[in-house]
């Protein structure tokens, strides 16, 4: 199952021209970027682990990338994503988020149903990869 979240998520992963496409799109708005990761991708975990700090002052899309690759390579089983932050209505706000890496095998979610008082109904998903330990979710087998 391929986890959607964040925009271009329903496209085919995007290559590293297209990704410094698009960070060069985020600087040209005067957009900052940070980079993510996690081994929860739950579509509630909006919380990711920030890898440095956000990169207020870079204006050349080869620097990003250079992070992108480096948090790439220290979490080759683990989803990383980019973010880009839009100040202009005073205060930070998420512009433009996406998926750069997702590891080989992805579990997927279930929807669980739990019947309430006055036959209401419950609905809330339950991603597979937290049946195993943290930092041992995507492995395959």
């Amino acid at each position: 199952m391929r986890i959607t979240q964040g925009t271009f998520s329903y496209l085919p992963d995007l290559t590293d021209e297209e990704i410094t496409a698009q960070i060069q799109y985020a600087l040209g708005n005067g957009w900052p970027l940070s980079v993510e990761f996690t081994d929860d991708p739950h579509p509630r975990n909006t919380y990711w682990e920030m890898w440095g700090l956000p990169m207020f002052d870079l204006a050349d899309a080869a620097g990003v990338l250079m992070e992108v690759n480096a948090c790439r390579t220290a979490h080759p089983d683990k989803y990383v994503k980019l973010n880009a932050y839009d100040a202009r209505l005073g205060r930070q706000t998420t512009a433009l988020s996406f998926i750069v890496q997702r590891p080989a095998h992805e579990p997927g979610f279930r929807l669980e149903r739990q019947e309430t008082s006055d036959r209401q109904i419950r609905y809330t998903t339950h991603s597979y990869a937290t049946e195993r330990p943290t930092g041992d979710r995507y492995r395959q087998g």
